[in-house]
């Protein structure tokens, strides 16, 4: 059956890519030229002024698909309580390749999609966050080899501010192994009132009293490193009811 599926598939490309062909628009067999404005386009305002708010929508939009309530329900491991952050990045990221195709044709659109499709698939990060601040620096950086100054500088700002906001909160992971087998249920509410002390807020929280174990997955607004939430918890909690921390961090 697969076999077949696949003689099938073959069959409908070879037959598609004919008229496909035909379809292409003209600019793809063009010589190439430069589709930029240069420096000239900083003094189009109208579209400066447009491509502003067209990411402001794409991030209010994002954001609201992001922040569902349901989400926040189901979402119970750091990389899914850190997800609405890649929603919205990606968002702005859609954006920004809808207004360089509107405005500079479908050739650039082919260009984005590839290098962004090559990127998520043969660059190894360790998080989906990361990858979409990858594709982003990407993007300017082809905005600049366009001849499109003013869209790198502007989606630069843009994501600066947009990065600033969403790691105004960062999250950790910490998974404490080894408590003492009969004061496990003391131990975390202890480490719950330190993180709670130095204004964490605990989004989860999980006992396993049989592997005497605890995790939590918290978020501080502060400015404390993860040496010194580290260090937090390495000289401030009784020893008698000291575990062996693990970190993770998005």
């Amino acid at each position: 059956m697969k076999s077949v599926l696949n003689v099938l598939t073959t069959s409908l490309v070879l037959v598609a890519m004919p008229a496909w062909s035909q379809e292409m628009p003209e600019s793809l067999f063009q010589e190439p030229v430069s589709m930029g404005e240069g420096w000239q386009g900083f003094a189009d305002v109208g579209f400066l002024v447009s491509t502003t708010l067209t990411l402001l929508l794409a991030v209010i939009l994002g954001a609201i698909i992001a922040y569902h309530p349901k989400h926040g329900q189901t979402a119970d491991t750091l990389a899914e309580i850190e997800a609405p952050k890649v929603y919205i990045m990606y968002a702005v990221i859609g954006a920004i390749i809808g207004i360089m195709v509107v405005k500079y044709g479908l050739v650039v659109g082919f260009v984005l999609f590839g290098i962004g499709g090559l990127i998520r698939f043969r660059t190894s990060l360790r998080s989906a966050s990361l990858t979409g601040r990858v594709i982003f620096t990407t993007l300017i950086g082809l905005s600049c080899g366009l001849d499109l100054p003013h869209v790198a500088v502007l989606a630069t700002v843009f994501g600066y501010v947009l990065i600033y906001v969403l790691d105004a909160s960062v999250a950790y992971r910490i998974d404490i192994r080894s408590l003492p087998s009969n004061h496990v249920v003391e131990a975390a509410a202890a480490y719950r009132a330190l993180l709670e002390q130095d204004d964490c807020r605990i989004v989860s929280e999980k006992k396993d009293l049989g592997k005497k174990r605890v995790t939590f997955i918290f978020r501080t607004s502060k400015h404390d490193t993860h040496r010194d939430l580290q260090n937090l918890l390495e000289t401030q909690i009784d020893g008698s009811l000291k575990g062996s921390v693990n970190w993770e961090i998005d």
